[in-house]
């Protein structure tokens, strides 16, 4: 605002105390805020995704609904067995077996 009208920040914060120019900076804000939601609403009128959504989110108390809950069966409980009796395989298969988790981990970028 102060480099609009071309004075100091200061000059602002200072004249903010003082009634008349406090309601003439409220009135300017609310237009503005007309402003916005004439636009708002005539963007949703013309089938606008983003402002029907912002609407419904902010009007209707839309909200996105995330699950992230595993199941088993059913919707049970994840079964989870003993882990598998690694001396039955050989020297390379478990080798095998350790290269393919690493680089499950560390999956190369690129």
């Amino acid at each position: 605002m102060a480099s609009f009208f071309g004075v100091s920040a200061r000059t602002i914060e200072r004249r903010k105390n003082q009634p008349a120019f406090a309601e003439a900076v409220a009135r300017g804000k609310a237009k503005g805020r007309l402003s916005l939601r004439r636009s708002l609403w005539g963007l949703a009128a013309k089938g606008n995704p983003a402002a029907n959504i912002f609407l419904a989110k902010n009007l209707l108390g839309y909200k996105d609904y995330f699950v992230n809950e595993l199941s088993g069966p059913d919707g049970g409980a994840i079964q989870i067995g003993p882990a598998p009796e690694m001396s039955v395989y050989s020297d390379e298969e478990l080798k095998q077996l350790r290269d393919l988790l690493s680089k499950a981990k560390h999956p190369r970028q690129g």
